[in-house]
């Protein structure tokens, strides 16, 4: 008993210390500051958002809850009776170390600062690199965060952004659609036009300003390839690209024009005669095979 007794009375002595209550310090203020940097993020995030701007207000709020936890992490230290100079150079020297280790890192860091800086796209953009493209989630300083149309999370470095071809599909509110169109060569290139400028006129989808433009791309194997193209607002994109084909389709078919499939002409020349045709039938009852020429 004397043994639990004295252990008992050591451990009441440890909990009444002050080195104890430094550490219920430290940990109340570390706490603290965690909450109030959440809070403050949150709210400065939300002040942010209302200028319409999401990536701002991501920034500000991860730039407010770290700057607050920081400074609780340092308040801690202090009441741990660490000497902040000497925090600050070790800090310091890793940070050297660390950069040094991690040249990629220090890349994308830099990298993902001209990116903020430049603001090519923001958050809520639609944006294709290389053969991928996605939703901007979010722009870190590592990198950016994609969901692709197939509900896939892509993070792209930001080092391969600023080396790479960007295009931001959304960043202005019309898009032109452009449909690729073979008519036959028998076609009248004037009523097919005034068809097309109809199908047009009678969506209501498409932009009356700018106008729908037709353009001749060139005299092709077994057509005469056109470009349509009409304008539409960005949200409807998706849907006119689609409808607009349909309904040329629906209008040729109604008017007889044809879109022809791809077909060969076989000339053996103007020296040369006429190719011979020879048909071979099966056997007849008379053990005769047929033949025309």
């Amino acid at each position: 008993m004397s043994e639990w007794s004295e252990w008992i009375s050591s451990l009441g002595q440890w909990l009444a210390s002050e080195r104890l209550m430094m550490f219920a310090r430290a940990g109340v203020v570390v706490i603290i500051g965690l909450l109030a940097g959440k809070l403050l993020g949150r709210r400065f995030g939300a002040m942010a958002q209302k200028c319409g701007d999401q990536q701002a207000a991501m920034l500000v709020r991860r730039g407010v809850f770290h700057g607050v936890t920081a400074v609780a992490v340092l308040w801690a230290m202090g009441e741990l009776n660490f000497r902040l100079s000497v925090v600050l150079g070790t800090a310091g020297v890793l940070s050297v170390a660390l950069g040094f280790a991690s040249q990629t890192s220090a890349s994308n860091l830099i990298s993902g600062l001209f990116l903020i800086g430049e603001r090519s796209f923001a958050v809520g953009d639609l944006i294709r690199i290389g053969d991928k493209t996605g939703e901007v989630l979010s722009v870190d300083w590592l990198s950016v965060k994609l969901r692709t149309f197939d509900n896939l999370f892509v993070r792209v470095p930001n080092e391969t952004l600023i080396k790479s071809e960007v295009t931001n599909l959304t960043r202005f509110p019309i898009r032109r659609v452009d449909l690729t169109i073979g008519v036959a060569y028998k076609e009248d290139l004037r009523r097919v036009r005034e068809v097309l400028l109809e199908v047009a006129d009678s969506d209501p989808l498409c932009l009356e300003e700018p106008r729908p433009l037709l353009l001749f791309e060139r005299f092709g194997e077994s057509s005469l390839d056109l470009q349509f193209s009409v304008w539409t607002t960005q949200d409807v994109f998706a849907a006119v690209r689609y409808q607009i084909a349909e309904r040329v389709k629906q209008r040729f078919d109604e008017e007889g024009i044809e879109i022809p499939f791809p077909h060969r002409t076989l000339y053996p020349g103007s020296v040369a005669g006429p190719l011979s045709i020879r048909i071979e039938a099966p056997n007849g009852p008379n053990g005769s095979a047929g033949e025309a020429a």
